[in-house]
């Protein structure tokens, strides 16, 4: 939990917070949606407020979904199991040397490397909101933020195919106004719609 007033973290148990003094009932933690995501929720009611050291509260924080890199390697286990049992076998008729048939096991086990490379791409993507802006992290070694104001956004549309639907991921197109005028995209993220709402949520209390 979170004070909305100052920022500052409130425990579970607490009924005020300890920097300000702020009832402890004003402030509202909803879980994660996805895998490394947090989102935290204020009372529609109450205006963004930045703490006293201008730290900023975060919406949520985000990666695309993990599902298809877990499908790759459930298949990659199979395919390995399958690949390698065949050379074993192949091995045993054949006659071929003990090290020629470890040899041919590591070289199935190389099929994970294939989700394994999938993984690592995604974990170079990261996609923050909060209170004041959107953040958007790529690359590992030379690591690139992008930033966009949330008076700079003006739109947020929600885009998933039949399939994207089916396992309940999509991408969000947002319309920037800033310079550039181009619309960025939150590829294949979970439950794209929440998050339309709580940019949209934000955007609104922005205005008011």
């Amino acid at each position: 939990m979170f004070c909305i007033n100052c920022g500052a973290e409130v425990p579970a148990a607490a009924r005020f917070c300890s920097v300000c003094g702020e009832p402890a009932s004003a402030v509202k933690t909803i879980g994660s949606f996805s895998d490394e995501e947090t989102v935290i929720a204020r009372p529609p009611s109450e205006k963004p407020q930045i703490a006293n050291d201008e730290k900023e509260l975060v919406i949520f924080n985000i990666r695309p979904t993990l599902l298809f890199v877990k499908i790759g390697y459930i298949a990659a286990f199979f395919g390995a199991a399958i690949l390698g049992g065949i050379l074993l076998y192949l091995g045993v008729v054949f006659g071929l040397s003990v090290w020629l048939m470890v040899l041919s096991v590591l070289l199935a086990l190389l099929l994970f490397l294939i989700p394994a490379y999938y993984h690592f791409r995604r974990n170079l993507m990261r996609y923050k909101l909060t209170d004041a802006k959107l953040e958007i992290d790529t690359g590992f070694f030379s690591r690139q933020t992008q930033f966009v104001a949330l008076g700079k956004i003006q739109d947020v549309t929600v885009s998933a195919n039949f399939w994207q639907r089916l396992f309940g991921y999509g991408n969000l197109v947002i319309d920037n106004a800033g310079e550039s005028g181009a619309s960025i995209v939150l590829k294949n993220i979970n439950n794209p719609r929440q998050h339309a709402d709580l940019i949209l949520r934000e955007m609104r209390r922005l205005e008011s």
